[in-house]
């Protein structure tokens, strides 16, 4: 098993601005690591930095104690999946996963039982003749895991690998990799912009935004103690509600009595979850209903509070209301987070119990 440490990684193209701009986190040895953020935010440039396909413009990188930074990629004893498959569509299921080790020249003797474990691990034993385009799109990518878990490298590296798939087949293939890179104990950082894989797949979430590091946490912490707007916003489904604590929306907070007296004078906004909010018959704080949006076991109720529009409410079953409807919310005073003028947190909230 290898850590990976990255220590101060710059990566700039040409006069443009840096793709990567002075990041640095470690990932210990065995663990599930998710880079993630929106597109352009440099996760991407992260990874191919560590696999050595990109080289930083400054910064040094080590994996199992050794510096890399100049190393070619054959040398740094890393698998890597990619977005694209990059399957051989000429060859058969069993020649794509060995492609490797014939490249490598490794002994022909290790072939047949690496080949019968991997294929075992991956479900792969009555489809090891089929060619790349007789296989599903899970298929495929299994084929593509096989072909990166062979190697026996002790770091492997994803890029977005699910992207092309469907919902389903997407879910299916988080639990095999999970479970994949748990039954293996190697070191796996893995590169998406969809937090539900984030969140449900790692030990570890390094949130992007801009080339820099947003927050390094585990999910946990990342979902009960944002470090910041961005963090708040970009986790969570449907994401934090955070209210712009103007003249308006005091007047409506400070109605409701114990809401105001937690908030901190530099505060210049107040966030809080839609599970955490409630429905109150005759107290709380008034809304107006925008529109519900119903999925079965419960219903998203988007409203306007103040000069707060879009703030949502998650609520049981289904909901029946009328756009315009007035509403009225409470939450707890422990669950909400505050932020000061330059969007970063100024408390930490408790993480919810249930």
């Amino acid at each position: 098993m290898s850590t990976i440490l990255l220590d101060n990684i710059t990566k700039q193209y040409g006069d443009a601005a840096p793709a990567v701009r002075q990041i640095s986190f470690e990932v210990q040895a065995g663990t599930f690591t998710v880079l993630l953020g929106p597109s352009g935010c440099g996760k991407s440039t992260t990874l191919r930095m560590i696999a050595g396909l990109d080289t930083p413009s400054s910064g040094r990188i080590h994996i199992g104690g050794r510096d890399v930074t100049d190393l070619p990629p054959a040398q740094r004893k890393v698998a890597m999946v990619f977005q694209s498959y990059a399957l051989f569509p000429h060859l058969s299921v069993r020649e794509n996963i060995l492609f490797g080790l014939k490249v490598r020249k490794e002994p022909a003797a290790q072939y047949k039982p690496r080949l019968a474990k991997v294929a075992a691990l991956l479900g792969l034993e009555a489809l090891l003749d089929r060619k790349p385009s007789q296989l599903s799109g899970g298929q495929q990518q299994r084929v593509a895991l096989g072909r990166a878990v062979i190697s026996e490298a002790p770091v492997c590296l994803m890029d977005e690998p699910l992207s092309n798939l469907d919902a389903q087949l997407r879910h299916e293939m988080r639990r095999e990799i999970r479970t994949l890179q748990q039954n293996l104990g190697i070191t796996m950082v893995y590169v998406t912009h969809d937090q539900t894989e984030a969140m449900s797949m790692a030990d570890q979430v390094v949130l992007m935004n801009g080339g820099r590091i947003e927050q390094n946490d585990s999910p946990d912490q990342l979902y009960g103690r944002p470090a910041s707007e961005f963090s708040a916003r970009f986790i969570g489904t449907p994401p934090m509600n955070v209210l712009r604590l103007d003249e308006q929306t005091m007047g409506l907070i400070t109605g409701a009595g114990q809401l105001a007296a937690g908030i901190p004078e530099s505060a210049t906004a107040l966030g809080v979850r839609p599970e955490h909010m409630a429905l109150s018959q005759d107290a709380g704080i008034p809304a107006n209903i925008e529109s519900v949006e119903y999925f079965g076991a419960d219903s998203i109720i988007i409203a306007s509070l103040g000069s707060n529009a879009g703030v949502a409410v998650r609520a049981p079953g289904h909901l029946r209301a009328a756009r315009g409807e007035q509403i009225r919310l409470l939450w707890s005073p422990h669950q909400q987070h505050f932020f000061d003028v330059s969007g970063q947190a100024l408390s930490q909230t408790p993480i919810p119990t249930f």
